[in-house]
C-alpha cells in the first residue's frame, strides 16, 4: 500500500484537474505515492469524479487544440499549393 498523500501534493494534483491536465496530475500523484501507472489513474479518476460533483464551477474548459482556428490557417495554404501545383 502506498503512503497517504501528502496536502501539499493533493492540492497541486487538484491544480492539475482543475486545469484538465489529467496526465500531469497522474504523474504528481506517482511521484508522491510511488504507486504504479495504473493505480494512480485509477485514484487521479476517482478525484476527478469527487471534485467535479463538488466542484464543477471550478473546471476550465479543455483546450481544443487548435480547431477552427487551425483550419482557417491551414486552408488557404492547401488552396495555394494545389493552385501552384497544377
Amino acid at each position: 500500500m502506498a503512503d497517504p498523500l501528502p496536502d501539499s501534493a493533493q492540492e497541486q494534483i487538484h491544480t492539475e484537474i482543475f486545469r484538465g491536465q489529467k496526465i500531469e496530475a497522474i504523474k504528481l500523484y506517482r511521484a508522491a505515492t510511488g504507486t504504479d501507472l495504473k493505480t494512480a489513474k485509477d485514484a487521479v479518476e476517482s478525484m476527478e469524479s469527487d471534485l467535479r460533483a463538488r466542484q464543477p464551477d471550478r473546471f476550465t474548459a479543455a483546450p481544443s487544440g487548435g480547431g477552427c482556428l487551425g483550419m482557417l490557417l491551414i486552408a488557404p495554404v492547401a488552396l495555394a499549393a494545389r493552385w501552384i501545383l497544377k
